[in-house]
């Protein structure tokens, strides 16, 4: 019989790490396991879920801020919900989100359930008094180098062996070149022999739509016949998310370089096809914890123009499967775009190192076997 797995997130929408969480789910052995999904709400996630044929719980609750009291917040009544979850559906592992994690640890811990977690956000800094609740945690996996960094400190509050990094896996099935884009472009009327440029992000000020309106003006000027394409929403409904969104529509509406030729196409289930349909993707964030955009890209076949900081230095290859610039700088992401427009071989040159890349050390299947020997690890000691 297979194991149970109770993946915890709060997080409804589909953003890169709720993309992971079902790429992971997908590809574990349905003979081994039989991945649960708990939720505080319905949503894109839920339904993404459920058409795998998979359960989802949804246990209404608040997702813990990052100045949480691990000693009131066991005590949540929340807590004895997730329990009798845990033992109702005879769950054997536990997979949680940081969110999630102070209310679903206690839980484990009562219905005796071996638990883990995988920090994705760098800024989740421990406070001095929630440090022995994070040690207390035996199992726990990083994203990035960056995100275990950003989340340890310096000096680190517990040694960073404790918390092996794995990077995301991408599904190479699915994002792959051999899909040719022409869907994209006859959707929104652009020839196949039109530069397109392509970002793909919620909107959050952190991700730098504002940086990537600078760039396209700017190869505008150089590349008339250029079109830009932004995928993506505010995906979990925060305010200023929203007025950013917006900010952002009225400057691409108001802007004689941009109203024709700036996209904006909201979220997109079939964002492959977004990748396919590029001749470049820019990622303009300030910072990314891993990047996922810039790897669905290269796994595409497609050369990547990003700014470095935090999780892309560790996965694009500056000058090999794309370029690096600096944060905020949007005259270097335009210098490179140029480049890469006006060169056609050294774009294909670039996106067949990319996919190569990608197929050595970011497949799906490579993450799914680091997670399957914690998990076993996990089972053997319960």
């Amino acid at each position: 019989m297979p194991h149970r797995i109770l993946f915890a997130s709060w997080y409804i929408g589909l953003g890169g790490g709720e993309t992971d969480l079902v790429t992971l789910a997908e590809s574990l052995d349905p003979n081994q396991y039989d991945p649960h999904l708990v939720l505080p709400s319905e949503g894109q996630l839920a339904d993404r879920w459920r058409s795998n044929g998979w359960q989802v719980h949804i246990v209404p609750f608040r997702g813990a801020t990052t100045f949480f009291v691990p000693q009131l917040w066991e005590y949540f009544p929340v807590v004895k919900t997730f329990t009798d979850l845990i033992q109702r559906e005879h769950i054997n592992l536990i997979h949680s989100d940081y969110h999630t994690l102070p209310m679903i640890a206690p839980a484990s811990k009562r219905a005796n359930v071996p638990i883990m977690w995988t920090v994705h956000g760098w800024w989740f800094k421990p406070k001095l008094w929630q440090q022995k609740f994070f040690r207390g945690i035996e199992h726990a996996l990083a994203r990035s180098q960056a995100v275990r960094d950003g989340f340890l400190g310096e000096p680190p509050f517990m040694p960073r062996e404790r918390l092996p990094i794995v990077y995301s896996g991408i599904d190479t099935d699915r994002f792959t070149p051999d899909l040719d884009g022409i869907r994209l472009r006859f959707e929104k009327n652009i020839k196949q022999d039109v530069p397109l440029v392509v970002m793909v992000a919620r909107f959050q000020k952190v991700k730098g739509h504002h940086i990537f309106q600078l760039m396209a003006e700017q190869v505008a000027l150089q590349e008339p016949t250029t079109q830009f394409i932004v995928a993506g929403e505010d995906v979990f409904g925060v305010a200023a998310d929203q007025f950013y969104r917006d900010e952002m529509l009225e400057n691409a509406k108001n802007n004689r370089l941009l109203r024709n030729r700036l996209h904006y196409i909201g979220f997109r289930h079939d964002v492959e096809q977004v990748y396919s349909a590029a001749d470049v993707v820019v990622c303009a964030s300030d910072f990314e914890s891993y990047g996922k955009a810039n790897l669905e890209a290269m796994a595409c076949g497609k050369p990547v123009v990003s700014t470095r900081r935090g999780g892309p230095s560790e996965t694009v290859l500056d000058g090999e499967t794309g370029y690096l610039v600096d944060a905020g700088d949007a005259g270097g992401l335009a210098k490179h775009v140029i480049q890469l427009l006006r060169n056609p071989e050294l774009r294909e040159q670039m996106g067949h190192a990319g996919r190569n890349h990608i197929l050595k050390n970011f497949s799906a299947e490579a993450t799914t076997q680091a997670y399957v020997q914690k998990f076993e690890a996990m089972l053997r000691v319960d």
